[in-house]
């Protein structure tokens, strides 16, 4: 049977408070975030992508472009890509040789836009 104190409260132990307050910081914390909305980045990315869906793509179909590589990425075909961008405009190139690496400078055709025309599908060409 637990033991009842003369308020007829049962005590708290400090571990109990301390784990108490922390959870209710926690909620706390979270909330804040909600309510404050997205990041300055997170806007700053959403405003991006609004003005390439109304824009026409930089580039065409079945052209040669050269740019830098920005990074390299698993893409949803599950090979690995080179990601780079044409005049701001997004590139995922295929079919990139071994020991390519974000900086280097290729030439990629475009194969095709995805959904919204606000990125497009490559395949390598040659090192620039």
């Amino acid at each position: 049977m637990t033991a009842v104190d003369r308020t007829g409260m049962i005590p708290s132990s400090p571990v109990v408070v301390g784990i108490a307050v922390a959870v209710a910081l926690l909620a706390l914390f979270v909330l804040a975030r909600r309510l404050r909305g997205p990041s300055a980045d997170a806007r700053e990315s959403k405003r991006a992508h609004d003005a390439a869906q109304e824009r026409d793509p930089p580039v065409e179909i079945g052209e040669t472009y050269e740019f830098g590589v920005t990074e390299l990425t698993d893409h949803h075909s599950g090979e690995e890509v080179a990601v780079g961008k044409v005049e701001g405009f997004v590139l995922f190139t295929e079919d990139i040789p071994s020991g390519l690496e974000p900086g280097d400078v290729i030439r990629a055709k475009v194969l095709s836009f995805n959904e919204g025309r606000t990125s497009a599908d490559a395949t390598f060409v040659e090192r620039a």
